[in-house]
């Protein structure tokens, strides 16, 4: 059956409209859930909780480093009223490998990023027990060393980083004040053999000084203020 000339007009004058109205359209982007992260905003770390990280040294920490920080062993060092930056850094790089120890990187292991923060802000807010130098011979030596440094070998006076008074630079250098003078000597061992990596400028120092001064330093160290 033929259609009519005015139908058939009709239709072909139309098919062009058809076609563009059903063309596919360009993908538009789906749109971003509603519980999408927000991409540019920068996250701040909550603030330190000190229940938390009381409860969490306690649970943790407190069989080596004693109550509130203060350790009774000299082969463990006393946390307490330390600076919390240089703290949360250490347990970092326990968990990390970069300061070897397998005891403290068991122990750093079962950290969270916040449990660090608490516990280091914690610690600061507790009081150090001071502590005592024992040879008197050694102190004169080490009091040299601590306010004069080693001129003749290039070793800066170490209070020039952490302070006349062992108190140390908050978040920049470590308190040393109060600290065992076994732990102290060990340390600075460990950085002259390369046994403690996660120093250069320590182990440049240390480096340049005998057992004897090694000593005399950090039996000075134990008995300031």
């Amino acid at each position: 059956m033929k259609l009519p000339a005015s139908l058939l007009l009709a239709a072909v004058l139309a098919a062009p409209l058809l076609s563009t109205a059903q063309a596919p359209q360009a993908p538009q982007a789906a749109p971003a859930p509603s519980d999408a992260p927000a991409a540019a905003a920068p996250t701040q770390a909550a603030k330190p909780d000190l229940a938390q990280g009381e409860q969490r040294y306690t649970a943790v920490c407190a069989s080596c480093h004693g109550p509130a920080g203060n350790s009774g062993a000299p082969a463990n060092p006393k946390l307490a009223q330390q600076h919390p930056e240089y703290l949360i850094k250490q347990l970092q790089e326990f968990k990390s490998g970069k300061r070897p120890s397998p005891i403290m990187q068991g122990f750093a292991a079962q950290l969270t990023p916040q449990d660090m923060q608490n516990i280091s802000y914690w610690l600061a807010s507790q009081q150090l027990k001071p502590g005592f130098a024992r040879d008197k011979q050694a102190v004169a030596l080490g009091e040299r060393i601590w306010r004069g440094g080693i001129a003749d070998r290039n070793i800066a006076a170490c209070a020039g980083c952490h302070s006349p008074n062992g108190a140390g630079i908050p978040s920049m250098y470590p308190r040393l004040a109060g600290q065992h003078a076994d732990y102290t000597a060990d340390q600075l061992i460990a950085f002259r053999e390369g046994k403690r990596p996660n120093s250069p400028q320590m182990t440049q120092i240390a480096a340049k000084m005998n057992d004897r001064e090694i000593r005399a330093v950090a039996d000075y160290v134990a008995g300031l203020r």
